[in-house]
């Protein structure tokens, strides 16, 4: 028997439609800039796409119908809704599932002028809520919708990315050894906006359980 200094955290997990079982959450990658019309909102030039990556700790996930807090250190909360790809053995696709990329837009945006790194911008305490996972993958060209108070704010097609999910994981397994527990968050289309407390959130993807949330103080 181990004797620890500290006790381990629990594991991060999700919920699985339809099923008993959890889903363990090892690692969380994001694509970013995989709609052409988001790459263009954020000021890239979209006709030269090169997919990169950025992360968020893995107890980053929100679930279970809990909604996140307003962080602190932003006045500029967005919102960016994905197709969350859950990893089995081997680095496989066994889920699928509607997550939001929740961004301090403001310190994103101090870090790329200063050339400094992401992290504190997207890898915060409840950055990445997350629906339960489905089994059944969405068809390829299903819609992506993301709501705030009842005002449709991004809409589009999963066929809209520029790097499909098969992509992204070859471009990702060449970057690190994609494992089980994994998520892979696609990229977002455009539309990205700001939050503000008491906003109420829902993201659709067609076929996958929605997300919903109001966002706490």
């Amino acid at each position: 028997m181990t004797d620890w200094l500290i006790a381990p955290a629990p594991a991060p997990s999700l919920p699985i439609e339809g099923d008993n079982r959890r889903f363990a959450v090892r690692r969380i990658y994001c694509v970013g800039q995989n709609y052409a019309a988001h790459a263009r909102e954020m000021g890239a030039d979209a006709s030269k796409p090169d997919p990169f990556f950025f992360s968020k700790p893995a107890d980053a996930v929100v679930v279970d119908g809990r909604d996140p807090s307003y962080p602190p250190a932003t006045a500029n909360l967005h919102y960016e809704v994905e197709l969350v790809v859950a990893l089995g053995e081997g680095g496989k696709p066994v889920g699928w599932g509607v997550g939001v990329d929740l961004t301090r837009r403001d310190v994103q945006s101090a870090a790329k002028a200063a050339g400094r790194p992401w992290d504190a911008a997207k890898g915060f305490d409840q950055s990445a809520p997350c629906g339960a996972l489905s089994l059944t993958p969405p068809a390829a060209d299903a819609t992506i919708r993301l709501s705030v108070n009842g005002e449709v704010r991004q809409s589009g097609r999963l066929d809209d990315m520029i790097w499909d999910v098969e992509g992204v994981l070859g471009k990702a397994n060449g970057l690190w050894k994609l494992a089980a527990g994994d998520l892979v968050f696609t990229g977002t289309p455009e539309g990205v906006g700001p939050l503000q407390i008491g906003d109420a959130v829902e993201a659709v993807i067609e076929g996958l359980p929605p997300l919903r949330f109001v966002v706490q103080p």
